[in-house]
């Protein structure tokens, strides 16, 4: 798609947004019913998509990409009228009589932009909250997952309007377009580096930003922890969609009194959960891409691996990977991994194992294994991070009852549900001033009386 269609896309929907069809209660729930609708009917055509793509199961398509988009279509549904409620605070005396409000208001033109890993859900879940806010919406899903991005483009054109919702696919150079232009809000999932760019370019119009960005993700397991259960759900974390995943545990920090038997747990469930061979498990998914295949085998140090090491280049398929004897020098600690490769390094200090997490950049995610309370809360006090669990991995991004996001390099702003919504909206403070009556104090000409007044409501 060339820059002159994109900006002929953006003046329809900004005219559209400007004659107030998005505004309507009625107009967002028919557009939300619309889309969930849809969801449900291509069910089937959205997991063939993300099997071409990921190499994902059905089972894994509906459980982390379609069932969780129905989810905060659900949520979002049920609860868009009082979203949409203007939201009465308090009033200083100083302003007697008056009621004061914050009023929420669509922002207009949006973009949001998606990554590849989770093409349905990081699209569409973003795409609800922008909807239920009264927005119109530029959607940019990314190349490297073709057949979900078409799979979108098809729903998406069923279910509106291209002034509602429009659909740009293509790679780099329409990115490159889409961002040249002023939108009033950008929502951008993806690495760092792009991130970044996107971030120089909203800067260009002053456009405000939400970035869903990584980083490296520890799982912390400290010797009280359930080593059996620890094992199973990490497990689970980390090799699910084959460890292409934001908030998968990228690396285990353990007391190294228990690294052995830890290792040796997830060793078992590595077998219990993908079969002696995962590399011929039907439902273990693929890398992306040859060029990200090539890079996560060059991670691998054959002499430090426990567990699989071994790939399938032709398949695009890396066995579940776990690495021991790990240091911060290794290759595989300078970067995020996002691959089913799981280095295991050790602490016989938990203060300096905190603090050296701290010393790096705030990650996405963590994860703390530990039966102890107080080693939960010194954990919590002394990181920061987006999001995380204790005693289990991921799950935390499941709920729209809880805002996802990440701080510092990680990522700024979050949504799902009401986070969600008001993300893409601007929350106006308003006050209703009464015409029934008018305090003189604000008043010149001033006077002792008067500055006895206006210190009796100003404290």
């Amino acid at each position: 798609m060339t820059e002159l269609e994109i900006r002929n896309i953006l003046t329809r929907q900004r005219e559209y947004f400007a004659a107030g069809h998005t505004l309507p209660y009625a107009a967002r729930l028919a557009a939300l019913k619309k889309l969930k609708d849809a969801l449900q009917r291509h069910e089937a055509d959205l997991a063939r998509a993300l099997r071409e793509d990921l190499g994902k199961s059905d089972y894994e398509s509906y459980m982390c990409e379609t069932g969780l988009t129905l989810s905060e279509a659900s949520w979002m549904i049920r609860n868009l009228r009082r979203l949409m409620r203007d939201r009465t605070v308090p009033t200083p005396l100083a302003q007697f009589a008056a009621r004061s409000f914050r009023s929420p208001s669509p922002y207009g033109t949006v973009l949001i932009m998606s990554p590849w890993n989770y093409p349905v859900m990081l699209t569409l879940d973003p795409l609800i909250d922008a909807l239920a806010a009264g927005n119109t919406v530029v959607v940019k899903p990314s190349a490297y997952a073709p057949a979900s991005a078409a799979a979108l483009q098809q729903i998406l054109g069923e279910c509106f309007p291209p002034e509602l919702v429009s659909v740009v696919t293509g790679g780099r150079a329409e990115n490159q377009a889409l961002l040249h232009q002023k939108f009033v809000m950008i929502f951008f999932t993806g690495s760092k580096a792009v991130g970044k760019e996107v971030l120089r370019c909203a800067a260009e119009h002053l456009t405000p930003a939400v970035l869903e960005l990584g980083g490296k993700s520890p799982c912390i397991v400290e010797k009280t922890a359930k080593i059996k259960l620890a094992a199973k759900r990490i497990v689970f974390g980390k090799y699910l969609n084959c460890g292409q995943t934001c908030v998968a545990p990228d690396y285990i920090l353990c007391d190294a009194a228990i690294r052995d038997e830890l290792v040796a747990a997830i060793r078992q469930e590595i077998t219990a959960q993908y079969g002696a061979d995962p590399l011929q498990n039907p439902d273990y998914g693929k890398i992306i891409n040859a060029k990200h295949y090539q890079r996560l085998m060059g991670l691998i140090d054959p002499a430090k691996v426990v567990c699989g090491g071994t790939g399938d280049e032709a398949a695009q398929r890396i066995a579940p990977t776990v690495m021991q004897d790990v240091t911060w020098e290794d290759a595989v600690m300078g970067e995020e991994i996002f691959g089913p490769i799981l280095p295991v390094l050790t602490y016989t200090d938990l203060d300096a194992a905190l603090a050296g997490i701290e010393a790096r950049p705030h990650p996405l995610a963590l994860y703390l294994f530990s039966e102890d309370k107080a080693v939960q809360h010194r954990v919590l006090d002394r990181c920061h991070f987006g999001g995380g669990c204790l005693n289990d991995t991921i799950i935390h991004l499941a709920t729209s009852a809880m805002p996802f996001g990440g701080v510092g390099e990680s990522g700024m702003g979050g949504y799902h549900g009401r986070t969600g919504f008001e993300a893409f909206s601007h929350l106006r403070s308003m006050v209703d001033k009464k015409t029934w009556m008018d305090m003189p104090v604000r008043y010149q000409p001033y006077g002792s009386l008067k500055d006895k007044l206006l210190r009796v409501f100003l404290q």
